[in-house]
């Protein structure tokens, strides 16, 4: 289980976001990974961690627009990513079949349910950071029939799912608003009684990151993986249709939100009055506080939950992930350098998990001052968790081939073995 070497990149296939991890420095090929996902999902780490601890957007200046154009992205990166992680599980470049098939398929169902469940737990802990791992869970689920599908085919569900599924949530929101329904499936929900929120609801609908809507980044995940990304010219094809994806998403929702009347002074009244200029591509327009006004599909903001938010938000994410294997693959003096980040991405679940811990921890004992003040006194306290989150990622695997909880993850997934 040691490991002592240095990195050798082309031609490595990615692993999972918790197994079939292998050191970041390796003296011999790996059949488990390409260090530019592990890269890319180190950055997406980072982003989420800026989003629950660094400073707020508002402090301006470079630090802020930063801090603004990460938010939210991070999270939408880390789903892609996750889809990616579903097609090495059941099979890259070709899927599973027959018991190999079988067992994949519950494992990648143990691990939902052991996700699901570490999110909820995670939760319990009152920390304000609005938990992924459960909805994490519940996606892997919804898009495990889709395992088999091929990339063209993948791609264009993520596509439809973009375009249909925002609507089809806005129509369901704007029910629970004026109905009562949803509480009355909440009082009889054993989820919700187990977890203490409002379970299958706020995991489809009403949370912050609603299965109905970011089925599509896991999709557009899968699509990736099953691309031969060793291929001549498709790092720049990846890079292009993220570029043009994130023009449709960002820019047409620039476009429609001054064309179509009303449509800022609509969403500036349904925000509180805040300032709706931003509302194409930031999170500081704010979300809707009593009624969602349909212009409000409008909206480009990482979180808004709209088809334009979804291309602009996949258009980053694949941008990004196209950027990573392009350095891993053609840039081996900065690849070194950026080690680090890759062990981070490695060990993404550990190091998701230890900062919400320690977010826990810290707002218990000291009320993390810094951060509650909102101001750049924040900022030190982001530095510090990405150097610690790197430093002990860096040093475990150097050592081992997963991280703590991806070896347990793992672990746990081992009865899968037993299918026929």
């Amino acid at each position: 289980m040691t490991q002592n070497a240095t990195p050798t990149v082309s031609g490595q296939i990615s692993g999972e976001l918790e197994a079939h991890h292998s050191p970041v420095s390796r003296s011999a090929p790996s059949t488990g990974r390409l260090i530019g996902i592990d890269l890319a999902r180190g950055l997406a780490v980072f982003g989420m961690y800026s989003a629950h601890v660094g400073p707020d957007v508002t402090v301006g200046g470079p630090v802020g627009f930063l801090l603004e154009t990460v938010r939210g992205r991070s999270s939408a990166l880390f789903a892609l990513l996750a889809g990616f992680s579903l097609i090495i599980i059941t099979g890259r470049p070709h899927p599973r079949t027959g018991r190999s098939g079988r067992q994949a398929v519950v494992r990648v169902v143990i691990r939902a349910v052991l996700l699901a469940t570490l999110g909820y737990a995670l939760t319990a802990l009152d920390t304000q950071v609005d938990v992924i791992l459960s909805f994490y869970g519940l996606l892997f689920l919804a898009a495990l029939p889709l395992y088999r599908l091929q990339a063209r085919t993948l791609a264009l569900i993520a596509a439809a799912g973009a375009l249909i599924l925002p609507l089809v949530l806005y129509v369901i929101r704007t029910s629970i608003e004026e109905g009562n329904w949803a509480d009355a499936i909440t009082e009889r929900d054993p989820l919700a009684w187990i977890s203490g929120t409002d379970g299958i609801v706020e995991l489809l609908f009403t949370g912050e990151y609603p299965v109905l809507t970011w089925m599509p980044f896991l999709i557009a995940g899968m699509a990736v993986a099953r691309l031969d990304l060793t291929r001549t010219g498709i790092r720049s094809w990846l890079a292009l249709t993220g570029g043009a994806l994130a023009l449709l998403g960002y820019g047409g929702s620039w476009v429609a939100l001054r064309l179509v009347p009303h449509a800022l002074s609509a969403v500036a009244v349904a925000t509180d009055g805040g300032s709706a200029s931003s509302a194409w591509w930031s999170d500081r327009v704010g979300e809707p506080e009593h009624h969602t006004p349909l212009a409000w599909l409008l909206v480009a903001a990482p979180h808004s939950q709209t088809t334009f938010s979804i291309f602009g938000n996949t258009g980053i994410a694949l941008a990004v992930v196209a950027a990573c294997l392009t350095v891993a693959d053609r840039l081996p003096r900065l690849t070194r350098l950026a080690t680090p980040v890759a062990a981070v991405g490695m060990t993404a679940l550990t190091v998701y998990v230890l900062h919400i811990v320690a977010l826990w921890f810290f707002t218990d004992v000291w009320h993390l001052a810094a951060i509650e003040d909102e101001t750049m006194s924040a900022l030190p306290v982001l530095l510090g968790f990405i150097a610690t989150a790197t430093l002990l990622a860096t040093a475990w695997t150097r050592l081992f081939r997963r991280g703590p909880l991806e070896y347990l993850l793992h672990t746990a997934t081992r009865p899968a073995q037993r299918i026929k």
